[in-house]
C-alpha cells in the first residue's frame, strides 16, 4: 500500500508563509513522492481563514499547541490579538484533509505556531525558540497521524519503506 503524506504547503514551493514567502525543500524523496501523487499539500494558517501577508503570531508564554488545543495557552499575533480561534479551525481543517486523503504521516515545517513539531517560538517575538508543537501537529499527533520535521524526511522516507515493505 503506498501511504500518502500530509505536506506544509510552504514547503512545496507555495508562498503562503506569513510573510509571503515559501520555505521550499528541494529533496529528491519529496520530488519523488510528488511525482507518485502521494502528497496531500496544507496550510492550516491559510486553511484557518488567514490572509498573505499577515503578522507573524507565536503561541504566547513559552506554551505549545496541545495547551492551546486544551484552551489553556493562546496564539497572539505580532501586534498582541489573540488569533488562537483562527489557528484552532486550522489545524481542524488540515487533520480534516488528512483524514480524508488517509494520511498516516505528516512532513510539516519546523518552528510555525501551527507546523512546528520540534520546536517553535516561544511568544516574545525574539527569536527564542523552545522544545514543543505547534496546534496542527499538536492535533494530527493527538489523531494518531506521525508529525515529522523538514529537517527529518530521511527519518520519514525511511518509515514509509517501513510500512510499505
Amino acid at each position: 500500500m503506498i501511504h500518502k503524506v500530509l505536506v506544509s504547503a510552504c514547503l512545496l514551493g507555495s508562498p503562503v508563509r506569513y510573510n509571503g514567502a515559501a520555505k521550499t525543500l528541494a529533496h529528491p524523496l519529496l520530488e519523488a513522492w510528488q511525482r507518485e501523487g502521494r502528497v496531500v499539500s496544507v496550510c492550516p494558517e491559510l486553511m484557518g481563514g488567514f490572509g498573505v501577508p499577515r503578522p507573524a503570531a507565536e503561541i504566547a508564554r513559552a506554551e505549545s499547541g496541545d495547551r492551546v488545543l486544551a484552551g489553556a495557552a493562546q496564539v497572539v499575533d505580532a501586534s498582541g490579538a489573540d488569533v488562537t480561534a483562527l489557528f484552532v479551525a486550522g489545524a481542524r481543517a488540515a487533520l480534516a484533509s488528512a483524514l480524508e486523503h488517509d494520511c498516516r504521516f505528516a512532513l510539516l515545517i519546523d518552528g510555525s505556531p501551527s507546523c512546528g513539531s520540534r520546536f517553535i517560538y516561544d511568544g516574545s517575538f525574539s527569536g527564542q525558540r523552545h522544545a514543543g508543537a505547534g496546534v496542527t501537529a499538536a492535533l494530527l499527533r493527538a489523531h494518531g497521524i506521525e508529525v515529522f520535521a523538514d529537517s527529518e524526511i530521511e527519518a520519514l522516507g525511511e518509515r514509509l519503506a517501513q510500512e510499505e515493505a
